[in-house]
């Protein structure tokens, strides 16, 4: 799962993107409001954090424009502004949950996942591709009924390439979508990643699904 963090104040953001990578989840931040405008429109997240008292564009602001703009992302508000009509105000602008300043890690980690997983639904939760099932809310991978266990770097490639079967990933659309903003292009983390992918969803089926394009990526299709 994509985060991103929209939060000015520095000791917040670096505690708050910790904790997050710690739970596997892929944070980018932004410190300023137009630059997190900006990020959330170029790329998709599965959730924004977004504090209120912002430089350059309010956080109510960024709500109002990402919603018009038909961003559907989840996306809770955290800031000191925590009276009722301040709630309400960010409630009816589009948010879907409000977190007031100070707050625990835990509670925080909490609500990310109740979001996250309310949009947990058999048909988008679920990946499938020929006898391969990827199940993004429970976890679970399996081919022909069998299980497999990936690694976080492993499964959210493997997601990726679900949702775009039959379709052509670069490096570069992969590292997007996997790692964050820290990724090293020059790193051969991504083939050493599908080598290991391949070898645990191929290895001993007669049909590969897994398949290196030369010059271009990797694609998910059914050969012999």
């Amino acid at each position: 799962m994509r985060i991103l963090l929209v939060e000015d104040q520095t000791k917040i953001s670096r505690f708050i993107e910790r904790g997050l990578r710690e739970e596997n989840f892929i944070v980018d931040c932004e410190a300023d409001g137009a630059s997190g405008l900006q990020r959330a429109l170029e790329t998709p997240y599965d959730l924004i954090i977004l504090d209120v008292m912002l430089p350059e564009k309010d956080g109510f602001t960024v709500l109002s424009e990402l919603r018009a703009k038909g961003c559907r992302a989840r996306i809770l508000m955290l800031t000191a502004l925590d009276s009722v009509r301040d709630r309400v105000r960010g409630l009816e602008g589009g948010a879907d949950d409000y977190l007031g300043k100070p707050f625990a890690f835990a509670e925080l980690l909490a609500r990310v996942r109740v979001l996250l997983r309310r949009d947990a639904t058999d048909t988008s939760q679920l990946l499938r591709f020929a006898d391969l099932e990827l199940d993004l809310h429970e976890r679970k991978v399996k081919r022909a009924s069998q299980s497999i266990f990936l690694s976080v770097k492993e499964f959210a490639v493997l997601a990726h390439l679900l949702r775009n079967a039959g379709r052509v990933i670069t490096r570069t659309q992969l590292a997007q979508a996997v790692w964050d903003e820290n990724f090293d292009p020059f790193s051969n983390v991504i083939d050493v990643t599908i080598y290991h992918l391949r070898e645990k969803v191929d290895r001993g089926f007669a049909t590969q699904l897994i398949h290196t394009v030369r010059g271009s990526g990797y694609v998910l299709k059914q050969t012999p």
